[in-house]
């Protein structure tokens, strides 16, 4: 009987470090998906106290971590009735997990994409107020708007990429899959 339940709790851990080693490919760091599967295999909200103690990590760290899933949405504070300490949970839905790991990575680029191209746009504008520009200058600038222009286009689809798979609206391209079947379009 210990000897299947030091088998099981074996497996749970591959589980939670193969979910690791996803949320690493994804972007998102290991510890984070580490947290995420010791969380999702628990099946039950944790404090930051468990989350510590399983991880061998400081309260500290372990609120960062915790903040930053917060921030990404793929983990929310709970209530528990009974229980004086914030609870977290995770999203059980794979699916779900992935989307809001990419969206917001995809929406921390469109930010700074956009502040990157009111910069630049500014810059150019300064460089155009100039009375004495060159035949030359005045080539390179229409080349660096012509190259900001395509940057915004491809920060737009990204924008709509975003948007597409928040909405839900790629499961209707690429469904989930249930119970083993595939659903092919």
């Amino acid at each position: 009987m210990e000897n299947e339940n030091k088998k099981i709790e074996e497996i749970r851990t591959q589980f939670v470090e193969k979910i690791a080693d996803n949320m690493n490919a994804f972007g998102a760091p290991t510890s984070l998906g580490r947290v995420l599967g010791i969380i999702y295999m628990n099946h039950e909200p944790m404090t930051l106290d468990e989350l510590s103690a399983e991880m061998g990590m400081s309260k500290t760290r372990m609120s960062q971590v915790v903040r930053e899933m917060i921030d990404m949405n793929i983990a929310e504070r709970v209530f528990q009735k009974g229980v004086r300490k914030d609870l977290y949970q995770v999203e059980e839905d794979y699916y779900e997990t992935f989307i809001s790991i990419f969206t917001s990575t995809w929406q921390k680029a469109s930010t700074r994409s956009r502040h990157f191209e009111e910069r630049i746009n500014r810059k150019i504008e300064e460089i155009q107020e100039q009375s004495d520009l060159t035949e030359d200058d005045e080539k390179a600038i229409n080349e660096l708007l012509e190259e900001l222009h395509r940057w915004t286009e491809y920060y737009d689809w990204i924008r709509r990429v975003t948007y597409f798979f928040e909405s839900g609206e790629i499961f209707k391209h690429v469904p989930k899959t249930t119970g083993g079947d595939v659903n092919e379009s």
